[in-house]
């Protein structure tokens, strides 16, 4: 079985358990602090970053959430999430990219590191002008999730994507961590509410960080 060595609170992790689950891969999780620098983790990614998927049977060792989603993308034919013709594709590729860094550089990397690292690791208080600006920032990301369900049921077209899920696995760790406004955002807030809903987000809305407890309407799916 797959061994994913992820952190409850990495978006980047969060992306990976959704494609899993959305395509019925079978895996065990197993909880890695990345500023630990644990040389066994190390010896698996020496970018020591999370996530990183282990399968020991077939001595398979995988790291980085893109290159993690397109390998089961290409061995795993259920539910397809980088599909269509050439065009839509790189239509899906560009909002991932999107998502894993702008929004992450923007808006989910700050609150991290202001509301999670600086506590746990540091034990520092966060500086205030870094989460204010981080938010004003998630609000031009939202509109731009406004203006894509304007057009389109889903974020990158017809139908649910790989860039659905990479929006909502940066979206649900800025909300775990209060840094999103909903007020003005009805089209991106009633399309994360139906991605809430779904079976292979329910664990990450009922898993809780030690210490850092989200807002009330975090795991509210109708919020």
């Amino acid at each position: 079985m797959w061994q994913l060595y992820q952190f409850p609170l990495c978006p980047f992790s969060r992306k990976v358990r959704l494609l899993m689950s959305e395509k019925g891969i079978a895996y065990e999780m197993w909880r890695e602090n990345p500023w630990e620098g644990r040389d066994e983790f190390l010896a698996m990614n020496a970018a020591g970053r999370t996530p990183v998927l282990h399968e020991p049977a077939k001595g398979i060792t995988l790291a980085d959430s893109r290159a993690i989603c397109e390998y089961f993308e290409e061995t795993v034919e259920k539910n397809q999430l980088i599909n269509g013709t050439a065009a839509g594709r790189a239509e899906i590729r560009r909002l991932v990219a999107l998502f894993d860094e702008n929004f992450f550089g923007d808006v989910t990397g700050p609150l991290l590191h202001e509301r999670m690292k600086k506590r746990l690791v540091y034990r520092m208080a966060p500086d205030s002008k870094v989460l204010r600006e981080a938010m004003k920032l998630a609000h031009e990301h939202l509109y731009y999730i406004d203006h894509l369900i304007d057009h389109r049921p889903w974020l990158a077209g017809a139908t649910m994507s790989l860039a659905d899920l990479a929006a909502a696995a940066q979206i649900s760790v800025a909300d775990y961590l209060g840094g999103l406004d909903w007020t003005g955002h009805d089209q991106a807030r009633d399309w994360y509410a139906v991605f809430k809903s779904r079976p292979s987000f329910r664990p990450l809305l009922s898993e809780r960080m030690e210490v850092i407890q989200p807002p009330s309407h975090y795991a509210d799916v109708n919020a």
